[in-house]
């Protein structure tokens, strides 16, 4: 069989799943339209002979298609497209698409509207659509906990949870003792606040500031903070307890962490300029 009339049947038996994947990224007909078209433009323009899951590779395009376009309007500052109510099928040609609206429901949609791009996108792809974290979690730039951890609070939001506060104040604890034993040079206080298999990443915008790529254990990551974080503030970052980096008055770098009861297991340095935009940062 030709190679674009295989694809292009390929495409079309995909569509319906394509356009329900991003009904739920934008909650706008208009803009589905828009995301599928996109979507059949890469996979023409792309080399697709070694992908062995077809319907995966065009779920994991559509889903960086629509985050672009959610972020493009948090960065335009603009009201969401999506309205507080499903849009109605403008015609037969798109008679479907009450029916998704229906599916989806226009409370669940108001809610998603609430939701930060990558947050809305880990919730939607995995609650939804079963896709695993570890696929999620290079269209959102993070770790596969991280797009758990983006997930799990988008959830609690969707089914109407408080954020949880006891939580939080419990994590601003440790984050504080670790920022101060940093400051102060105390071995022995960074080693109380790391799990002993704690693993530190860094982007390679953070790497190219002179960190190491990864270092793992919790005597190797102390030594590496030990006298450090003059410049670092404890922060939420999308919602959850991290640490911000600033020099002259701009955030730098942004240290996501991973707690794990009582201790620091995961550390990612995030200093790549346009993913640190990103964020939703709030220094304490």
């Amino acid at each position: 069989m030709d190679e674009k009339k295989f694809l292009a049947e390929n495409f079309e038996a995909s569509r319906g799943h394509l356009r329900a994947v991003a009904y739920r990224m934008l909650g706008s007909t208009a803009e589905v339209d828009d995301a599928v078209q996109e979507t059949w433009l890469r996979l023409s323009r792309s080399d697709t002979s070694a992908v062995e899951n077809l319907g995966g590779w065009l779920t994991t395009v559509i889903a960086r298609v629509c985050l672009d376009m959610l972020r493009a309007r948090k960065s335009r500052r603009e009201e969401p497209m999506g309205p507080h109510v499903p849009e109605p099928a403008a015609d037969d040609t798109h008679g479907r698409e009450a029916e998704m609206a229906d599916s989806v429901g226009a409370a669940l949609l108001v809610v998603l509207e609430t939701l930060a791009p990558a947050e809305r996108l880990a919730f939607v792809l995995h609650d939804m659509f079963a896709v695993p974290f570890e696929e999620i979690a290079p269209i959102v730039g993070r770790t596969p906990a991280a797009a758990r951890q983006l997930a799990s609070r988008a959830r609690r939001r969707v089914q109407g949870a408080p954020p949880p506060d006891a939580d939080i104040s419990r994590q601003r604890k440790i984050v504080d003792a670790f920022l101060a034993a940093s400051r102060n040079g105390d071995f022995e206080g960074l080693l109380a606040v790391l799990d002993p298999d704690v693993v530190f990443h860094a982007d390679q915008a953070a790497q190219r500031l002179g960190s190491l790529a990864e270092i793992r254990g919790a005597a190797a990551v102390a030594e590496t903070f030990k006298g450090r974080a003059q410049a670092a503030k404890p922060a939420l970052v999308d919602g959850e307890m991290a640490i911000a980096v600033i020099f002259g008055g701009k955030l730098r770098i942004v240290l996501q962490l991973t707690i794990a009861g009582d201790r620091i297991a995961a550390v990612e340095a995030v200093a790549d300029a346009e993913r640190v935009g990103q964020f939703d940062v709030e220094v304490f």
